[in-house]
Parts: C-alpha cells; sequence; structure tokens
C-alpha cells in the first residue's frame, strides 16, 4: 500500500480534531448568547472537551492494542463526526456540554492513533517526511482555526463551526477502513483487563488540573479555597496514579517509556513548546481585539500568515531530518520562535494589520523546525510496540503545556496591566507640567468642538484615562511576548541534551 495515501487518510482526522479545538474557541460569545448563557458558563463548553480529551490522550494505547488500533480509529471519528453534530444542533446549554465531552473523548485518541500509525507506515529514512504531514495538521490546523471559524460565524452561524467536521469525518472514516490495516503485534496484543483504578485516578488528576487552568484566574488562584482543595486532589491523585501504573503487570498506560533519554527530554521540550505556541496563537488575535479593536475575522486574518509558514516549512524540514542532526534543526527553530516572539515584544498602538507579517511567517518556519524533527527524535529508537503508548503521552504533554501556556499568559496579561498601570500613572501629577499641558490641550479642543468648559475637562481626562489604560494593556502584552522568547531561548541548551539522532533509521531502527 502506497504509504501516502495512509498519511492522508490518518491526518484528515488529526487535521479535524486540532482544528476544532480552536475554531470553536471565537465561536464562544455567539453560542452564548444563542443558547442564554453567560459568557463564563460558555467556557465550559471549551473545558468539557479538553477534560474528555486530556483523559482519553494516555490511554489510546491500551486501547488500540485493546480493540484493534484501526476499528478503535475508525470508532472514535465516527464518535467525534455524531457529536460535532449534536454540538451544531444543541438547544441548551446542557446539551452542548455533553455533546463536546463526548466529541473530546472521541477527538483525544486521533492525534497518538493517527502519529504512531505514520511512524510505522513509512520506513526510518522517510519518517522526517511522515511527522512533516503530520505537522500540517498538528501545526496548521491551530492557526486556521480562529480564522475559518470567524468566517463561518460572521457568514452563516456558529452551529458550522461544528457541522463542518461531518463531511471531512465521513471521508475520513471511509479513508481509514479502505487502507489502513493493523500490525500483527497489535492483532496479537494481549494488553490485559482494563485497569480502572488508574483510569479513574487519571480522570481525576487531569480533570482537577484543566479546571484550575481554565478557571484559575477567575477565581484569584490559590486565593479560593475550591482550587486549594482541587490542587491537593490533583497532586494526590497524580501521585496514585504514577505509583499505579509502576507496579501494576499491565498498566492503561506505561511510564517504563520515559526511560529512554530522547523520549523524556523531547517530552519536556513539547510540553515547553506547547505552552509557547498556545501562547502566542492565544496572545496575537487578543492583541489585535483588544488594543487595535480588529473584529474577530480580522484579526484571525491578521495571524493567519504563520500557517504559511509552517507550511513552507514542512518539506524542507521533512527532507533535512533524513540527512544532518536534527538537534541542530530544533535549536535553529527555537531561536526562530524565540526572535519573533521579541519582534512581537516590540509592537505598539499604531502598527498596521500587516506591521508583523514577516515575524508571524518565521514564528510559523520556525514551529515547523521544532515540530518536525523534535517529534522525529523523542521516538528514536522506540520499538514499534512503544509508538502508540508513547505517542499518547507525548501529545498529552503537549497539550498540557499548551493549557498552561494560555492559563499563564492571560494571568500576567491582566494582573501586569494593573502593574503598569500603577507605575504609569505616577506620571500623571497635577505638578506634572507634560500631564497638565496635555489635558489643557484636549479641553481646548473638544471646547472648540463645542463641548462646554466643564464637560470637556471631564471628557480630557477620560481620554488620558483611556490612553493609560491602553499603554498599561499594550506594556503587559509586551511582557508576555519577551517571556515567551525566553522560553524558547531557554530550550535551546536543553535540545543538545538529547542523543543524536539522524532521520535514517532513527526511529524504529532494527525493529
Amino acid at each position: 500500500m502506497n504509504p501516502w495515501v495512509i498519511a492522508i487518510s490518518v491526518m484528515l482526522a488529526t487535521f479535524m480534531e486540532v482544528l476544532d479545538t480552536s475554531i470553536a474557541a471565537v465561536a464562544l460569545p455567539y453560542i452564548a448568547g444563542s443558547l442564554s448563557a453567560t459568557n463564563d458558563e460558555a467556557t465550559w463548553v471549551l473545558t468539557s472537551y479538553l477534560v474528555a480529551n486530556a483523559i482519553v490522550l494516555p490511554a489510546s494505547g491500551w486501547l488500540s492494542l485493546r480493540f484493534g488500533r484501526k476499528r478503535f480509529l475508525i470508532s472514535c471519528i465516527i464518535i467525534f463526526t455524531i457529536s460535532s453534530f449534536l454540538c451544531g444542533a444543541s438547544t441548551s446549554l446542557a446539551m452542548i456540554l455533553i455533546a463536546r465531552a463526548v466529541q473530546g473523548a472521541g477527538g483525544g485518541a486521533l492525534q497518538p492513533l493517527s502519529q504512531s500509525i505514520l511512524l510505522e507506515t513509512f520506513p526510518p529514512e522517510r519518517r522526517g517526511v511522515a511527522m512533516a504531514v503530520f505537522a500540517l495538521g498538528v501545526v496548521v490546523a491551530p492557526v486556521l482555526g480562529p480564522t475559518l471559524g470567524g468566517w463561518l460565524t460572521d457568514a452563516y452561524s456558529w452551529r458550522w463551526a461544528f457541522y463542518i467536521n461531518i463531511p471531512v469525518g465521513i471521508f475520513a472514516a471511509f479513508m481509514i477502513s479502505r487502507y489502513v490495516e493493523d500490525p500483527p503485534y497489535v492483532k496479537n496484543a494481549k494488553p490485559g483487563r482494563l485497569d480502572a483504578i488508574g483510569l479513574g485516578f487519571l480522570a481525576v488528576w487531569l480533570g482537577c488540573l484543566q479546571i484550575i487552568l481554565d478557571k484559575g484566574q477567575e477565581d484569584d488562584w490559590f486565593g479560593a479555597n475550591w482550587i486549594r482543595w482541587a490542587a491537593a486532589i490533583l497532586i494526590i491523585c497524580f501521585v496514585a496514579f504514577i505509583i499505579r501504573e509502576l507496579i501494576h503487570d499491565k498498566p492503561l498506560v506505561d511510564l517504563r517509556v520515559f526511560r529512554h533519554r530522547n523520549f523524556a527530554i523531547g517530552c519536556i521540550l513539547i510540553g515547553l513548546f506547547g505552552a509557547s505556541i498556545y501562547g502566542t496563537i492565544t496572545l496575537l488575535p487578543l492583541f489585535y481585539q483588544e488594543l487595535l479593536g480588529y473584529t474577530a475575522l480580522a484579526a484571525g486574518m491578521a495571524v493567519s500568515p504563520r500557517g504559511i509558514g509552517a507550511i513552507c516549512a514542512m518539506p524542507i524540514i521533512g527532507t533535512l531530518t533524513a540527512k544532518i542532526d536534527n538537534r541542530w534543526l530544533i535549536a535553529f527553530g527555537f531561536l526562530l520562535f524565540g526572535m519573533s516572539s521579541l519582534r512581537f515584544g516590540k509592537a505598539d498602538l499604531s502598527i498596521g494589520q500587516w506591521t508583523l507579517l514577516w515575524a508571524i511567517v518565521i514564528s510559523g518556519f520556525g514551529s515547523g523546525c521544532i515540530f518536525v524533527p523534535l517529534s522525529t527524535t523523542t521516538m528514536a529508537g522506540l520499538p514499534n510496540e512503544e509508538i502508540g503508548n508513547a505517542a499518547g503521552l507525548y501529545n498529552l504533554l503537549r497539550n498540557i503545556g499548551g493549557s498552561i501556556g494560555i492559563a499563564i499568559v492571560n494571568t500576567l496579561v491582566i494582573r501586569h496591566a494593573q502593574l503598569h498601570r500603577t507605575e504609569l500613572s505616577h506620571n500623571l501629577s497635577p505638578t506634572n507640567p507634560q500631564f497638565q499641558g496635555a489635558v489643557q490641550q484636549a479641553k481646548e479642543h473638544l471646547i472648540s468642538q463645542g463641548a462646554s468648559a466643564p464637560d470637556a475637562l471631564s471628557r480630557a481626562y477620560a481620554l488620558v484615562n483611556g490612553t493609560l489604560n491602553g499603554q498599561a494593556r499594550l506594556w503587559s502584552y509586551v511582557d508576555d511576548f519577551r517571556y515567551m522568547a525566553l522560553v524558547c531561548f531557554v530550550c535551546i541548551p536543553i535540545v543538545f541534551a538529547l542523543k543524536k539522532a539522524k532521520g535514517k533509521g532513527a526511529i524504529g531502527a532494527g525493529h
């Protein structure tokens, strides 16, 4: 069977699942209005999906061995597609929350199963190319999501953000049923009985983590009693889960895969990369909408060139992974991403829609330089029997890193805006001649427009206050972008802790 046909088949499922993670975020205000819910209640549309998705991700390896990888993958696509229809057809908040949880459970296994199928389908020297194909779904889809979601919501309805999955899901299920087959080790696998206790611990600690990250800023993090209790439960269940999986004969998630140095370091790097890229994907559209007054669609269009950069990187990096030391490609990717983040940190309130164009394109190219060789190097040396379990853990850590990154950048934007407002307001003293001159100039302008003197003075102070708030908010974004650049630069020396693993024969060599 032509491996490219299989690659297209599994990439459709991956692209659909990752796209839906970001496409729904744009439609949240419309979902809230349509279902008579508050914006806070509507955020559970995202949270319910992410919690269910995170629980299934690490368990996907065991489930694929228990039910057969092909059958399990097709079942997940069918579940995802049907629940997508139910999300679009929802008439109440409760209905869409249940449908999104089921959708998240169905989508949780799509990424790791697709990745493991690709790695096993291509010969070792071509697995860099396979990861480049997989990266098109994982890296490009979150960039296209806000743009496509904004267009569908504005032009049609938020419901089409979910209905769009139906034809893709049907086609993906058909292609996989026709062209994908299980390898012998999957057909002959004996994974044992379900580790229900391990699954319970996994569900509780991941659920607590996701809810804390999603709602922490709203409730002042550890200033809230419920967050302290949730954090305690998280730690207890996390420790219990690790102990359970290490001592169990047939664990739900085989944590022994972390004995491989490249896999352990690769998981750390993909977590940090997930925090950086999802932080950027979250911040840039907010920057354009909140500070520059762009619509959701215009903001999505402004950041969409990142997808162009990633697409341009894939064929180049996919070829180079088989020819040079992957560590240099990964380090170069982190350097590019860090430099582009520094460029974002130089933005001001007078920039145009395309001022940051090249920085956005370069960040996309950098993400391609990281994702493809890092995936290839992380899985280097793993036997095929361990790739499915390893892929679930690897994708889980990327998603957890992304959730932590989003929570951190949102918190920093809010808290640093308050900090910078306090710092900047020190310059607005009544004894400061520049401040008084600005107020007087604004007052005179408003009087010339027909305002009375008292009203003009009040509005002049309001204008100054608005400028103060805008500048404080701007500096909070600048802080975030610079912190993300720092994270990327810190990752560069960590990259060289990986063992050298060229694409040729790197993954599954000798198996």
